[in-house]
């Protein structure tokens, strides 16, 4: 199981701290999703060899509109194993799902942001993986995570529906906002969401790691030069 992280200047830890932590506690992996805007300044390998995990290069685009999307994740997608849309917007969630270069819309229920079954059909076309975003549950209180937990049973359902690819991630700041894999499981049980749900969810994102170093390596031929990279039914 894999756990997602926004590293230092996007967090308050480096991705070195997270990812001790993240061996410690019993994940196989982490994926860097720091904003854009935000990138984080670390060496992937050298933190691999140091604690025996893997860590996984990732990004989070985060814009006011699908045509700034666009644009980022045409200039990331090539350099980057996970690329994940910051959603919470109508028109941004949609350009995301309708997206076949994009991994994952993050964060799609909050905000402004809703999902409908156009927009879970699109998802599913096109291998978008859908968030289940735990970091409400866990961080917030009174009316707000009532709000939160509406939003997750919602997305449940739908995703459960039409049986679309999703990912769980508590989405930490801080190795201190680190939840084992366990604590994760026994909260998705709290709220409705099995034990199962949670566990492939945290799985998917090394899934999705393996596919990707996968197809990069098979479609690149040459510098600006490559064959279809996302062809491939996930």
């Amino acid at each position: 199981m894999y756990e997602t992280v926004h590293a230092h200047p996007d967090g308050e830890s480096t991705v070195a701290r997270f990812a001790k932590t993240a061996a410690d506690y019993g994940f196989e992996g982490v994926v860097v999703r720091n904003h854009h805007d935000s990138r984080a300044e670390y060496d992937a390998e050298a933190i691999r060899e140091a604690y025996g995990i893997d860590v996984v290069e990732g990004l989070e685009i985060r814009a006011d509109d699908p045509q700034a999307a666009g644009g980022s994740v045409g200039n990331y997608r090539t350099t980057e194993t996970i690329v994940g849309v910051h959603g919470g917007t109508n028109a941004v969630n949609r350009f995301a799902v309708e997206s076949e270069k994009v991994d994952v819309l993050a964060h799609p229920m909050a905000d402004n942001g809703d999902v409908n079954h156009v927009l879970v059909k699109a998802a599913v076309e096109n291998g978008v993986r859908l968030e289940f975003d735990l970091s409400g549950v866990l961080r917030t209180s009174g009316g707000r995570r009532v709000r939160v937990l509406q939003s997750l049973r919602k997305l449940e359902e739908i995703v459960g529906h039409y049986d679309a690819p999703y990912v769980v991630s508590a989405n930490p700041r801080s190795h201190l906002e680190l939840r084992a894999p366990r604590e994760l499981t026994a909260l998705g049980e709290e709220i409705g969401l099995s034990t199962a749900f949670v566990e492939r969810g945290l799985a998917e994102w090394g899934r999705l790691a393996e596919r990707n170093r996968r197809i990069q390596s098979e479609s690149f031929i040459e510098p600006g030069v490559e064959r279809g990279r996302y062809e491939e039914e996930p």
